[in-house]
C-alpha cells in the first residue's frame, strides 16, 4: 500500500484495544477508504455491508428505495451465516438481526469487527436508519468490549451532520474519526512508480493538476503512454473513463447534485474565488442557511476552501475551488462536450498555459504543510490567504497568489510560477514585485517584515534582480512527506 501508514497503525491500535470502538472513516469518493480497510483488516472482518448507490435507484419511490436497501442488508446477513427466512421491514429489525447473528457466531473472547461502507446511502427518506444504528450501538454494541464498528462514507457532510456531530443518540459516542485525504505529490509519485510509470516530477505535478491525488483516477494511467497521451485517454477519447465522472460523483454524493454543481461552477468563475454576495448573484440562490449548509458540505468534501482576503474584515469571506479534478473538468470538458478535443495538440495553447498557472497555484494551496516545511516554519502558527486590489482610473489592480502570515511577525508574500525552466526576474517583473510589496506594506502591521517568496518548478535563475526573492521553493521541495 502507498502511504496510509499512520492510518493503518491507528486502525490496528484501535482493533487491539480492550474496549468497544465506534470508528468513523470519511473522505472524498474514490480516495481509497474501502481499500484501506480491506488491506488493513484482511480476513478479520466479521460482517461487512455497503449501501446501494442512489444513482441506480433514483427512479424508484422512497418506499422502494428503503426496501431495496433492507433487502440488500438481509443478503449480507445471509452471506455471513444468518439463517432466518424473514426479511427485515425496518432498520430496527435489520440491526436486531445483526445482533442475533453475531451473538450466535462469536463469543466474548472474539474481537468482532463490523464494517458498514457508504453508510449515507442507507439513510433513504423516512427510513429511520439512524434510529436503528443508534439502537444497535447504544443498546448492545457499546456494552461489548470486544466490538469494533467502522462506518465509512463518501459524503463527508452527511457523516459530520449525522454521526460525528450527532445531537441525538450518538452524541459523544464516536471513539475515533479519520478523514482520509487525497495523495500528496510524493504519494502520487510513489503510486506511479509502483505501477511501473516513471514520470518526471514536472509530469507528476501536471498529472496531479489534472486529476488530483485520487488513487482511483491515478490507476487509469498507462505506463506505455506519455502524460499528454494519458490525459487524452482519460478525458477525451471515445471511451474516456473520466469524461462523465464529474456528474457521476456529484449525483452519488449529494441529493441536490444540480445545485451543488452550479455552486462549484460559480466559484470556479474567478481564480481567487467568489464572495458570498457574488455567489448569490451568479447562481440566483438566496443567501440563507441552506446555502451555508451547501457550502459547508463542499468544504468538508475537500472541494473548496473558505478564506478571508488579507487585510479585510473577517466577514469578508471568499470561497475558492481547490479540487484539481473539478478545475480541469470545468476548464476543458464541461464546455467542450460536443467537440472533438485532441489534448496533445491542445497542450501548447494559451488556454492550457493559463490553466497550468492557476492549477499550480491550487496545487500549492493543497501542499501548504510542505511549503511551510520548506520555509522552516512547520511549527509556527500561520494564516494563509490571497489578496487582490481592484484597479481604478488612477492605479492598476494587483493580486498576490498566496500570503502566509506568521506569528513570528513575518509575512511571506508568495509568487507562484509554473515554468518549464528556471524562472528569471527581469526589470518589468522586478517593478511589479516592488509595487506589490509597497501596496502590501500599506495594510500590514508596522512590526511585520515582508519576505518575497518564490514557489516555482526549477528554481530561480541568477540575474540582476535575483535578490528580489528572500526565499525560493522548488518543485522538489513539494515532494516531501
Amino acid at each position: 500500500m502507498i502511504g496510509r501508514i499512520q492510518e493503518q497503525n491507528k486502525l490496528n491500535e484501535l482493533y487491539e484495544s480492550n474496549s468497544a470502538e465506534l470508528v468513523v472513516l470519511y473522505g472524498r469518493r474514490r480516495v481509497g477508504k474501502t481499500y484501506l480497510i480491506d488491506e488493513t483488516f484482511t480476513d478479520r472482518i466479521c460482517f461487512r455491508h455497503s449501501g446501494l448507490s442512489p444513482i441506480d435507484n433514483n427512479k424508484n419511490t422512497k418506499q422502494s428505495r428503503m426496501k431495496d436497501q433492507l433487502d440488500h442488508f438481509y443478503r449480507s446477513l445471509v452471506i455471513y451465516g444468518y439463517t432466518a427466512n424473514k426479511k427485515p421491514t425496518s432498520w430496527l429489525d435489520a440491526f436486531y438481526m445483526l445482533e442475533d447473528l453475531l451473538m450466535k457466531k462469536y463469543t466474548d473472547d472474539d474481537r468482532i469487527l463490523i464494517f458498514i461502507d457508504e453508510i449515507q446511502w442507507l439513510d433513504t427518506p423516512r427510513a429511520k436508519f439512524m434510529t436503528g444504528l443508534e439502537a444497535f450501538w447504544n443498546g448492545w454494541a457499546c456494552h461489548k468490549k470486544n466490538i469494533m464498528v467502522i462506518v465509512c462514507g463518501s459524503s463527508s457532510s452527511w457523516i459530520l451532520d449525522n454521526i460525528i456531530n450527532n445531537h441525538g443518540g450518538l452524541y459523544g459516542r464516536v471513539t475515533y474519526q479519520m478523514n482520509l485525504r487525497q495523495f500528496s505529490l510524493l504519494e502520487c509519485e510513489e503510486y506511479f512508480v509502483s505501477m511501473g510509470i516513471h514520470f518526471s516530477r514536472y509530469d507528476v505535478a501536471q498529472a496531479y493538476m489534472a486529476v488530483g491525488g485520487i488513487p482511483y483516477y491515478l490507476n487509469y494511467f498507462n505506463k506505455e503512454l506519455s502524460l499528454p497521451q494519458n490525459i487524452d485517454a482519460l478525458f477525451f477519447s471515445n471511451n474516456a473513463p473520466l469524461k462523465e465522472e464529474f456528474d457521476r460523483m456529484f449525483s452519488s454524493l449529494f441529493n441536490n447534485a444540480d445545485a451543488m454543481k452550479l455552486i462549484i461552477k460559480a466559484i470556479n468563475s474567478k481564480n481567487k474565488g467568489v464572495s458570498r454576495a457574488e455567489l448569490t448573484k451568479i447562481t440566483g440562490f438566496t443567501d440563507s442557511g441552506n446555502l451555508s449548509k451547501q457550502l459547508n458540505a463542499l468544504i468538508s468534501g475537500d472541494f473548496i476552501i473558505k478564506y478571508n482576503s488579507y487585510g479585510t474584515s473577517k466577514r469578508s469571506e471568499f470561497y475558492k475551488l481547490t479540487d484539481p479534478f473539478c478545475i480541469f473538468y470545468l476548464t476543458f470538458i464541461n464546455s467542450n462536450k460536443s467537440k472533438k478535443v485532441d489534448w496533445i495538440n491542445l497542450a501548447d495553447t494559451q488556454k492550457v498555459s493559463i490553466w497550468k498557472g492557476y492549477a499550480f497555484e491550487n496545487l500549492c494551496w493543497n501542499h501548504l504543510p510542505q511549503i511551510k516545511s520548506a520555509l522552516q516554519i512547520g511549527g509556527v502558527s500561520t494564516t494563509e490567504s490571497l489578496w487582490s486590489k481592484k484597479g481604478n482610473d488612477t492605479s492598476r489592480g494587483t493580486q498576490i497568489d498566496l500570503i502566509i502570515e506568521r506569528k513570528d511577525n513575518v509575512i511571506n508574500m508568495c509568487e507562484v510560477k509554473f515554468y518549464n525552466d528556471e524562472f528569471e526576474v527581469n526589470k518589468d517583473y522586478h517593478l511589479v514585485l516592488e509595487r506589490r510589496r509597497s501596496l502590501l506594506r500599506e495594510i500590514i502591521p508596522k512590526r511585520a517584515t515582508i519576505h518575497n517568496t518564490l514557489i516555482t518548478t526549477y528554481g530561480l535563475k541568477k540575474s540582476n534582480y535575483y535578490s528580489d526573492f528572500v526565499q525560493v521553493i522548488s518543485l522538489d521541495q513539494l515532494f516531501t512527506p
